[in-house]
């Protein structure tokens, strides 16, 4: 089975998607960035959650939603990206380490993906970002893949 979880911080406010480029965009641009799990999985999906909600999510800054449905509305596009099959992911393979250390998780872990979410929101003109401003800065072909939704 599958499940997807996205966290989302509480008391961060958008930020200026010009901090997000090596130069300038040519509207004023907000985003938001969240953390997606997606998880294969068997076993009974209320654990999975419950190992989710208590190992990487913080209660009181953090939210948890499930599904694939997005955390925001009103974005212009959403920047979907994480590291290619093989590269290095430091958090997944602490993740899959602590799993692996539990007596008895009540599922079994077939695979994970983490992805970074960047959702884009336009200006107050209406002027429309270029995505691909944002894939070549943000992303690194030898390490990453992404998806522009």
């Amino acid at each position: 089975m599958k499940a997807d979880f996205e966290i989302t911080d509480r008391f961060i406010e958008p930020g200026d998607a010009g901090d997000l480029l090596y130069s300038p965009p040519p509207g004023k641009y907000s985003y938001r960035r969240t953390r997606r799990y997606e998880f294969d999985f068997n076993g009974a999906e209320v654990k999975l959650k419950n190992f989710v909600a208590d190992t990487l999510v913080d209660q009181i800054s953090q939210t948890m939603l499930c599904g694939v449905d997005s955390a925001f509305d009103g974005s212009q596009f959403t920047l979907d990206y994480g590291m290619k099959p093989g590269a290095l992911d430091l958090e997944k393979e602490a993740i899959v380490s602590y799993y692996r250390g539990l007596e008895n998780p009540g599922f079994e872990l077939n695979s994970l993906k983490i992805r970074q979410r960047i959702y884009l929101f336009p200006d107050k003109n209406g002027k429309k970002a270029d995505p691909q401003a944002f894939v070549r800065d943000i992303c690194n072909a030898a390490v990453h893949n992404w998806t522009i939704v």
